[in-house]
């Protein structure tokens, strides 16, 4: 039995996710015990880009329209440039985001992955990091950023980029290890 033995973690992609960002934690995760699902609004296969290339597909183990954020106890979002782009305007990954973040349950966000998580409206007064581009972003949305591999925040799990993936992936199993943490911690923006 795993450390995760039990745990329910649902991966949130778009096309355009960097590759080793999803499939590094999702083998992190499996291997201490969770269950890990592959949560898309694209239906069957989701594509990966790789520095410069598109490459891998993987399945989609359940289509968003279809899932129960209640169903998960926590939340990876990973990065590229493309896939969190393409989160952050669908209301529905939104969302589904957002139920992590009001319930205290884990989320991990890599890379540009917190890019979605401004757009919930929940991230005022958290400490956190991404890639350096979108510093501001996250700056702006009320955050407290810090150049570190890895920055934990009362279970939000956040780094920077792939050579952050080792520190990133200890943190979420740490993380959802723990459980559900204070949702009183997470006070919404004014601005939302």
């Amino acid at each position: 039995m795993g450390k995760l033995s039990g745990k329910k973690v649902a991966i949130l992609t778009e096309n355009g996710f960097e590759e080793v960002e999803l499939t590094s934690p999702k083998k992190a995760l499996e291997d201490a015990g969770a269950e890990v699902k592959i949560v898309s609004p694209v239906k069957g296969k989701v594509k990966a880009w790789d520095n410069d290339h598109w490459s891998i597909e993987l399945d989609v183990d359940i289509a968003l329209e279809e899932a129960k954020a209640e169903d998960f106890d926590a939340l990876l979002i990973p990065g590229g440039v493309i896939n969190p782009d393409k989160m952050r305007k669908n209301p529905a990954c939104v969302e589904f985001a957002q139920h992590f973040l009001e319930t205290g349950k884990p989320v991990a966000a890599i890379c540009h992955g917190p890019q979605l998580l401004i757009e919930t409206g929940l991230i005022n007064g958290r400490n956190m990091t991404s890639y350096i581009s979108i510093r501001t972003d996250l700056i702006n949305a009320g955050v407290m950023w810090v150049d570190k591999e890895v920055v934990t925040d009362n279970g939000l799990v956040t780094s920077r980029s792939p050579k952050d993936l080792e520190a990133f992936n200890e943190k979420i199993v740490e993380e959802i290890g723990e459980g559900v943490h204070s949702p009183a911690a997470y006070t919404p923006s004014p601005t939302h």
